[in-house]
């Protein structure tokens, strides 16, 4: 659909703005999310107050095979004007992240400790059951032009994420086309970003056992002097990765853990790093492993250590399609203008919404929560993270209208 496409709604179908009881009843939602975090493939409670309040609402959610997250269907193919392209999937990640809660003086703060919903999985959640809710009445009032799938995934911050199990599961059977939001504090909340093409990045997970004899720290040349290799892997693997692509690829590793030896004069027999893989490029993500393989290898033999790697495979970057991206920015267009649209650059961080996209064209909007006119900025898997939840609003609102435009 191209930004100069005429915008058709079922009549009028799509609200002005929420009714203020719903809205007042998805931020209590959202806090008591907020209030009883759970890690990926533990959301056990998030899955029952997600499974209940669409049975309220005359839904029937099915729980996934894993036991966490779960689906439902509003309108099937066979009783709706129905979509060529197949149902419209709305996802949501459910779970949170293993941090503190580090906000002061906030009522609804994690009671969970060391648990937190730093990144905006419960706005996300909330965000798509709501849509869920006012499509249902919709879809009563013979009114939803298509039918739509919620989808409550979990475990989307546990490599290689949850989407994968999700899949298995069949939960894009019968699915087109799939969008999503993820929570963004560098944009104002009532606005959401978009961009076609690749708006995440490729993120790998990376291991390292590099072992040698030991030794006197007085004779070092007799052994493998180990923390040097140590040291020589973390600043010359980095480097010669990034020189076996083309530089545009970003393909980039990162470490975030180094563990060697016990005594300052001992030369260990033993050292661990670990680290990320991140990549812009999906081609060049495809050769990352080899690639990053040989330049680990290449270093720790010049300085006679063995080494052992596992490399873990996370996330593709995700790709957005270019009509379904359209399909945001008009939905988005005729609930809130087109100045509530911006332009945004591709993110560093991984998402599993990439494995959806492998099988069917979709894309994902940055929600924005900032508060307008604020200057600090909460980033995302902080323990300060929290969010203007007039980005609620927005998101039933973008994922409603999206799924009502025909045309």
């Amino acid at each position: 659909m191209s930004p100069e496409s005429e915008v058709d709604l079922p009549g009028d179908a799509l609200p002005g703005t929420l009714p203020e009881a719903l809205r007042a009843e998805l931020v209590a939602f959202r806090r008591d999310l907020h209030m009883h975090p759970e890690l990926g493939n533990q959301e056990f409670r998030t899955t029952a107050a997600i499974k209940a309040r669409l049975e309220k609402a005359g839904l029937e959610p099915r729980v996934l095979a894993m036991g966490t997250g779960l689906v439902c269907d509003i309108g099937v193919p066979d009783d709706t004007a129905g979509d060529p392209s197949g149902m419209l999937a709305l996802r949501a990640d459910i779970d949170a992240l293993p941090i503190p809660d580090a906000k002061a003086d906030c009522a609804y703060r994690s009671t969970v400790p060391d648990r937190a919903h730093a990144c905006g999985h419960d706005v996300h959640t909330t965000a798509v059951l709501g849509a869920g809710l006012v499509l249902a009445d919709l879809h009563r009032q013979g009114r939803l032009p298509r039918p739509v799938r919620l989808l409550f995934q979990p475990a989307e911050e546990v490599l290689p994420g949850g989407a994968a199990d999700a899949i298995d599961c069949g939960v894009l059977d019968g699915v087109g086309r799939i969008i999503a939001v993820h929570c963004d504090p560098r944009v104002d909340a009532g606005r959401i970003g978009l961009r076609t093409g690749a708006i995440t990045s490729a993120c790998d997970r990376l291991e390292i056992s590099l072992d040698g004899p030991g030794g006197h720290t007085a004779r070092p040349h007799l052994t493998t002097d180990l923390v040097t290799a140590v040291a020589r892997v973390v600043t010359d693997v980095p480097a010669l990765v990034a020189r076996r692509v083309d530089t545009r690829a970003g393909l980039a590793v990162t470490w975030g853990r180094i563990e060697s030896g016990h005594a300052p004069n001992v030369i260990p027999q033993h050292a661990e790093l670990s680290g990320t893989v991140r990549c812009l490029d999906i081609h060049a993500w495809r050769q990352a492993p080899d690639i990053v393989h040989a330049a680990i290898d290449e270093v720790a033999t010049l300085h006679r250590a063995k080494s052992e790697i596992t490399y873990v495979r996370g996330v593709p970057p995700v790709v957005n399609d270019p009509a379904v991206t359209e399909l945001l920015r008009d939905a988005m267009t005729v609930r809130r203008g087109a100045d509530s649209v911006e332009s945004t650059e591709q993110s560093l961080g991984g998402e599993d919404f990439s494995w959806y996209l492998e099988h069917v064209p979709g894309a994902m909007a940055r929600l924005g929560v900032r508060t307008p006119g604020e200057r600090a900025v909460r980033d995302l898997h902080q323990g300060d993270f929290d969010v203007d939840e007039h980005a609620i609003t927005v998101g039933v609102e973008l994922f409603t209208a999206a799924a009502l435009i025909t045309g």
